[in-house]
């Protein structure tokens, strides 16, 4: 008889007393060997008076109710009876999994109870993995990401549940150092292959990549194992081999197979189906959804081959060339480089394979589309590599086109190089004055011939000490500064300078801010030339 929410919610404490739950474990093979490789362990619920409850009736009441920790407490504690029995009579003892909920994960000393039930029968840590499911990390991800190091540095192998059933899947994996990742066929209903055949194939060699393996659950029919085998995953569970056991029934099964130690990553396919590996519709949400700008794949060898493997429509826009996705997978990515900018961009993967951590690089490409004429291209890549096999790397490569700002640059700089050359013959120092800050930015000159540092701070008066400005006109110049922050629009006069007291004509133009308020001065100082001095009238200043 079915429970209702408030017999359910009501019954725990007795339930737990009594024993009434027991667990029950449904074997994991290798499918390529028929190897029994583990299990995982599910809780029943047999009531005395109104028979066995389903998990999908009574775990939600207790989740809401803040009562699951107790139960996942309970059944962990089970677990551990379990294997305890098995080491005592010598049978093969093969890890069992135990899911913890995001709810125990939320009471502080949940792992420390844990540690004490299983020191309490003395069970190994490699016969327990922990099962944890992808939605537990969503939203928490920094408090997760904690609480797997710290079962990682107790020993247990952790497993990923439910992965690609939520809306962050990358980002988790990512993030979440996991051991295995469990992927449930029954979130790509309907037949093996097609759409859903495309996702779980492209999860399955992300997979690869990352070393890490992957456990189909949900497997019913031999088409469905068999198909998981044919894309490299070899570890299978469900009704196809066998449904959930009683713990006698799991012993005895236990009894007739050769025990594989190990679970161990599929190894890499050299002939690597691109279309298969992520296809750009099918994972559009489950790979590329978190990034914010244009995003793409690379496979790189170290003999300097490379292929793009996925982009994103954001990776399309960046490049604006009307080229389609098709163009750019299709096509040699090295063919948009000259010999120079393949260098620096292949020096940076080579760098990123390195130091295994986010590295950058500015490369220049000429882009072709068949409406559009060449055009040339500055790229800003920040390369990052998330897997290796053997001697092939794959990358997630971030590009931003900086085309515009680097001409603008080019042309700031091109500028600037002209303004020096035409200084050079003037004899004209100038110089960027920021009020607030009283900083003091000087041109090359300043630093060339009168050792003036780069920035100078409390500006003028690192400059008064050193005697550029006399000490007579220190506080004239210091009032000058004050008018300046006082919003005076222009300043000129004639000064004399550095110990030799050379006559320069001074002159300040201030820059103002929306608001009216004074934000920068720029200065310059002419050497004045003989009788100018005298038709000024020998004033010092005139403002």
């Amino acid at each position: 008889m079915r429970m209702s929410r408030e017999q359910i919610k009501n019954s725990l404490d007795q339930a737990l007393k009594e024993e009434q739950f027991v667990i029950f474990i449904q074997p994991q093979y290798n499918h390529s060997n028929k190897a029994l490789i583990g299990g995982e362990a599910l809780v029943r619920w047999f009531h005395p008076e109104n028979g066995m409850q389903s998990p999908a009736d009574f775990i939600p009441v207790f989740e809401e109710t803040g009562q699951i920790p107790r139960l996942d407490l309970y059944v962990f504690e089970q677990v551990c009876k379990y294997q305890k029995s098995c080491i005592e009579r010598g049978d093969n003892c093969y890890p069992v999994s135990f899911n913890v909920s995001r709810e125990d994960l939320q009471v502080p000393d949940y792992i420390d109870s844990m540690e004490k039930i299983r020191r309490q029968y003395d069970v190994p840590v490699s016969f327990l993995r922990v099962e944890i499911t992808e939605s537990s990390a969503v939203g928490s991800i920094e408090f997760i990401v904690d609480l797997v190091d710290r079962f990682h540095k107790l020993g247990y192998l952790v497993e990923m549940d439910d992965f690609g059933s939520g809306y962050s899947s990358l980002n988790v994996l990512k993030d979440l150092k996991v051991d295995i990742i469990k992927l449930d066929l029954k979130f790509f209903a309907g037949e093996v292959g097609g759409r859903g055949g495309i996702i779980i194939s492209s999860v399955v060699n992300m997979a690869k990549w990352l070393n890490t393996p992957v456990i189909a659950e949900g497997v019913e029919t031999k088409d469905q194992a068999d198909y998981m085998l044919s894309i490299g995953c070899e570890l299978i569970q469900g009704f196809y081999y066998s449904k959930p056991l009683p713990t006698e029934d799991y012993r005895k099964l236990s009894a007739q197979n050769i025990f594989q130690k190990s679970i161990n990553p599929s190894k890499f396919i050299d002939n690597l189906d691109t279309g298969r590996f992520w296809n750009p519709e099918s994972l559009e949400t489950l790979i590329f959804s978190n990034f914010v700008g244009g995003a793409a794949i690379l496979l790189y060898s170290r003999d300097g081959n490379g292929e793009i493997l996925r982009i994103n429509n954001k990776y399309l826009k960046e490049i604006s060339m009307n080229l389609t996705e098709k163009d750019v997978l299709s096509n040699d990515p090295w063919k948009y480089f000259d010999d120079e900018n393949k260098s620096i961009y292949q020096s940076t993967l080579n760098k990123a394979i390195q130091s295994k951590d986010e590295e950058e690089c500015e490369t220049w490409r000429t882009f072709v589309s068949g409406c559009c004429s060449p055009e040339r291209l500055c790229i800003l890549s920040s390369i990052q590599l998330i897997g290796t096999m053997e001697n092939k790397y794959l990358f997630y490569i971030m590009i931003r086109n900086i085309t515009r700002e680097k001409r603008i640059f080019n042309e700031i700089y091109a500028s600037d190089q002209r303004f020096r050359a035409a200084s050079e013959h003037s004899n004209i120092y100038a110089w960027e004055y920021e009020i607030s800050t009283k900083k003091m930015r000087p041109c090359f000159r300043c630093m060339r011939d009168l050792g003036v540092p780069a920035v100078v701070e409390n500006y003028p008066e690192p400059l008064i000490d050193a005697g550029i400005f006399p000490p007579d006109y220190a506080e004239m110049y210091r009032g000058w500064m004050k008018k300046l922050e006082d919003g005076v629009s222009h300043l000129e006069g004639i000064i004399p300078l550095t110990v030799g007291r050379i006559p320069f004509m001074i002159k300040y133009t201030t820059e103002f801010d929306k608001n009216g308020k004074p934000v920068k001065a720029y200065g310059s100082a002419r050497l004045i030339e003989p009788g100018e001095q005298d038709a000024a009238g020998g004033k010092k200043n005139n403002v």
